[in-house]
C-alpha cells in the first residue's frame, strides 16, 4: 500500500512530508517523490528504489524552501518502478502536481482522449492522466482547484486517494478519496494530509477521518471537506491515542 503525505502550514514543508514518508515506510513501496511550491513555481524531485534514494537526490539538487508540499511513496501498478514513473506527477504546463493510491480502471479511455486532445502523456501510470485534466478543467472553476477535483472524480472509475497542488494556488492541498484511506491532521496554523495518521503524529493528535466520495480543501487556517458533487460533508473527528513511539 502507497503512503501518502501532504503539508500546509509555517514550517518547511519539505522537512514534514520526508519526515511522513519515513513513517509510511512499512506500507512496502519501490519509488517516492515529493513536490513544493515556491515562488509561483512547481518544483518535484522523485527517484527509483528506497526514501534514501531520494534524500540522496534532494541532497545534491535541493529544493526550494517552502510551506506546503506533497510526497509520496509509490508501489509500482501501471506501469514498472522507474524513476519517470514515480509520484507526484505533473501537468504538461507544469502548474499541476498529483500523487494517487489505488487504481483508476477507465484510465485507458482517458488517456486516448488526452492524446487525442494533443496532450503528451510522459509516463506509463493512471495516475498521470490526473494531472493533465485537473489542468485542462481548472480554468473552468475560476482556479478553484477544489471544484476541478471534484469535476475530475466525477470521472473517474476505481478505488483512489489523489492529492494536488497547484504553482498559481500555493497556499492550498486538495485531496479526494473513494475506496481508498485518506485522514487530515488538524494543526495550529497548519495542516496534513496522509494516507495514516503515523505520517503526522509527530505534529498533532487531531484528526479527521473522510468518507466516501469526498473531496478536502486545505489551508493552514482551515480545512473544508465536501462531496464529489459539492455538497457539505459529514466527517468522523477523533483524537489519536497512541505516540509516534508507538
Amino acid at each position: 500500500m502507497c503512503g501518502i503525505v501532504g503539508y500546509v502550514g509555517e514550517k518547511q514543508a519539505l522537512s514534514v512530508v520526508v519526515e511522513g514518508l519515513r513513517r509510511l515506510e512499512y506500507r512496502g513501496y519501490d519509488s517516492a517523490g515529493v513536490a513544493v511550491v515556491a515562488d509561483g513555481l512547481l518544483d518535484t524531485r522523485k527517484k527509483a528504489g528506497k526514501l534514501a534514494n531520494l534524500e540522496t537526490l534532494l541532497g545534491t539538487d535541493p529544493l526550494p524552501q517552502s510551506t506546503i508540499g506533497i510526497g509520496h511513496t509509490r508501489w509500482a501498478t501501471h506501469g514498472g518502478p522507474t524513476d519517470g514513473n514515480a509520484h507526484p506527477h505533473v501537468s504538461e504546463d507544469g502548474k499541476v502536481a498529483v500523487i494517487h493510491n489505488g487504481i483508476i480502471e477507465n484510465f485507458a479511455e482517458l488517456r486516448a482522449e488526452l492524446t487525442g486532445a494533443g496532450v503528451t502523456l510522459s509516463s506509463e501510470t493512471d495516475t498521470e492522466v490526473v494531472a493533465h485534466l485537473l489542468a485542462a478543467v481548472l480554468p473552468e472553476t475560476g482556479h478553484d482547484l477544489a471544484e476541478a477535483m471534484r469535476r475530475v472524480c466525477r470521472r473517474l472509475s476505481g478505488a483512489f486517494t489523489l492529492v494536488a497542488v497547484h504553482s498559481d494556488i500555493p497556499d492550498v492541498v486538495v485531496g479526494a478519496r473513494r475506496n481508498s484511506p485518506l485522514v487530515v491532521g488538524r494543526g495550529d496554523g497548519e495542516n496534513f494530509l496522509a494516507s495514516d495518521v503515523a505520517a503526522f503524529i509527530a505534529h498533532t493528535r487531531h484528526a479527521t477521518e473522510l468518507g466516501q466520495d469526498q473531496v478536502v480543501e486545505l489551508r493552514r487556517d482551515g480545512v473544508v471537506v465536501t462531496t464529489f458533487d459539492g455538497a457539505p460533508a459529514e466527517v468522523t473527528e477523533y483524537e489519536v491515542t497512541w505516540d509516534a513511539s508507538a
